[in-house]
């Protein structure tokens, strides 16, 4: 054992004075609280653009093929699916599931109640996982293979308004050539995404009776949407997309038909990274304050150790090592805190929010392996960097006036 490192542990033992003890204790908790707010801050912001960024997607897929008239209207001119290469862009890599979609502005009218909403239709091949998940009453629509079903799914903001519950029949009008035709609908079911702006404006039936409404034949759609695994490669996919698709085609990614709430949810980057920052240099600022007064207290210590002929740069490894372990301490509490607290909320969900001002009803947390290895090794390195400041104070102990000290 050399004796830097065993000096530095009769510094820090529990018979270490009285003065010390509580100081060590605070920096202890400085860098583990430090830690713990990094760690909840990224996996809030993470949780919560994952949340919102499906929950967006989930209306629209991740890439949408329309054509360049379509001008993202509620009624997009129709295109041809066989220009679209589906079977090609099936094979592309990362692609999860490519499926075809019809829209249709309506109207749905009860005695003395009305609401404008756009009837999205979809075939028995569409994937219901999104929705299947925030269903609240019913089920979602059986669409059959030989004729057109007449099951729909409506939101819980359109249902509470027109008090309509699953298994009720309801009525949607259409305009077609200045003419209004109606249609009879059965709830299938009733869901709930948080996403005010889309529960209040869709209604998902089958597509069959929009081609009907609109004298489409069977290879016509408003439009396809591409889901995809890897939401990080969305601009990459689009753009094989888009060299596979006819020219009379145009893809555009989730964030360009939303970049209004896109733009919004990065935002909070920016105030994560400002949280980040100031908690990095509490944990750096409380390391100086605990070394220098670690340094100060020993400064007797310090003359003696250099009259026996200890270097400068051996007892500043005394108070390095020191310093690393109090490290070690905050980021141990730091990670079991901030942690635990994580996979509480991901599991309990006991943070609530109010789901109209920020889309979802509970606080949500995510966060992986490498952005916690990250945070923890940029704590180590703020704070080692912090801890050699005030450690180039002992160079300038002198041994005659630290051994008089008092």
């Amino acid at each position: 054992m050399n004796y830097e490192y065993f000096i530095s542990r009769r510094i820090r033992s529990k018979d270490g004075s009285s003065f010390s003890r509580p100081i060590v204790r605070v920096s202890v908790t400085g860098i583990a609280l430090g830690l713990a707010v990094m760690l909840i801050s990224v996996a809030i912001l993470q949780g919560f653009q994952t949340q919102v960024r499906d929950k967006v997607s989930g209306f629209g897929g991740h890439i949408q093929i329309t054509g360049f008239d379509s001008n993202n209207s509620y009624e997009p001119t129709p295109i041809d699916k066989n220009d679209a290469k589906i079977s090609r862009i099936r094979r592309i890599d990362g692609i999860l599931n490519v499926q075809e979609f019809g829209l249709k502005a309506g109207i749905i009218k009860t005695e003395d109640q009305i609401e404008g909403v756009v009837l999205k239709g979809v075939d028995s091949s569409y994937d219901w996982t999104f929705l299947k998940d925030k269903i609240t009453e019913g089920r979602v629509p059986e669409n059959k293979d030989t004729s057109a079903g007449n099951e729909v799914l409506i939101s819980g903001k359109v249902a509470d308004l027109l008090g309509f519950k699953a298994g009720d029949d309801i009525r949607m009008y259409f305009i077609i050539d200045n003419t209004a035709r109606g249609r009879k609908f059965k709830v299938s079911g009733i869901y709930n995404t948080g996403l005010a702006e889309f529960d209040e404006m869709y209604v998902f039936g089958d597509i069959r009776h929009i081609r009907k409404l609109n004298g489409w034949d069977n290879n016509q759609v408003s439009g396809i949407e591409i889901n995809i695994r890897d939401f990080n490669r969305l601009n990459e996919t689009a753009d094989k997309v888009y060299n596979i698709i006819g020219f009379k085609l145009n893809t555009q990614t989730i964030k360009q038909l939303y970049p209004q709430i896109f733009d919004w949810i990065e935002i909070q980057d920016l105030n994560v990274l400002i949280i980040l920052i100031l908690m990095a240099l509490v944990s750096g600022i409380t390391m100086i304050s605990t070394l220098l007064i670690l340094v100060l207290e020993h400064t007797r210590d310090i003359g003696m150790l250099k009259a026996l002929g200890a270097t400068n740069a051996g007892i500043r490894k005394i108070f390095i090592y020191a310093s690393v372990n109090i490290t070690f301490y905050g980021l141990l509490w730091g990670n079991a805190v901030a942690l635990t607290l994580i996979f509480l909320q991901k599991t309990y969900g006991f943070i609530p929010l109010p789901e109209d001002s920020y889309f979802v009803s509970v606080v949500p947390v995510a966060i992986g392996l490498p952005a916690i290895l990250l945070i923890n090794l940029a704590t180590i390195f703020i704070c080692t960097l912090m801890m050699l400041i005030p450690s180039l104070v002992i160079r300038y102990i002198s041994p005659v006036k630290a051994i008089r000290f008092e």
